[in-house]
């Protein structure tokens, strides 16, 4: 039963970071569609807004897998910022020479640095840290 809410716990988080990522790319994209690059490459105005709500979506993750957790939240969000770390890195590696590196190395940087501030925060509110 403790793995089960564990798994819950990283999928709630997890899932709160991917639906804000989406419904912020769906709005940026709406509002500035010279910036997403529907014509050609995304500008730099649009990579880094999408930094900044990444990580602030990152850390709601982080946040919120750490609010589920039952037994050990700062195990969990570890285990989350690897999950995010790991995906990161697939993906920078799937969009090889579509977007600049620097662009896809703050990603893969910022997003666990992300969880775990998340994280952090929930723990640091509930007295723990």
């Amino acid at each position: 039963m403790v793995t089960l809410h564990a798994f819950l716990a990283l999928a709630a988080g997890f899932l709160t970071m991917a639906a804000l990522i989406a419904v912020m790319t769906a709005m940026l994209k709406w509002l500035t569609p010279s910036w997403a690059g529907e014509t050609g490459k995304a500008q730099a105005g649009y990579m880094f807004v999408n930094v900044g709500y990444s990580f602030l979506a990152a850390a709601a993750g982080g946040y919120v897998t750490t609010w589920a957790a039952a037994g050990s939240p700062l195990y969990q969000v570890l285990a989350l910022g690897i999950i995010v770390l790991a995906l990161a890195a697939l993906s920078a590696l799937q969009a090889k020479g579509t977007q600049p590196v620097w662009y896809q190395l703050t990603l893969v940087g910022l997003t666990p640095v992300g969880v775990l501030a998340g994280g952090l925060l929930r723990l640091r509110v509930t007295g723990i840290l």
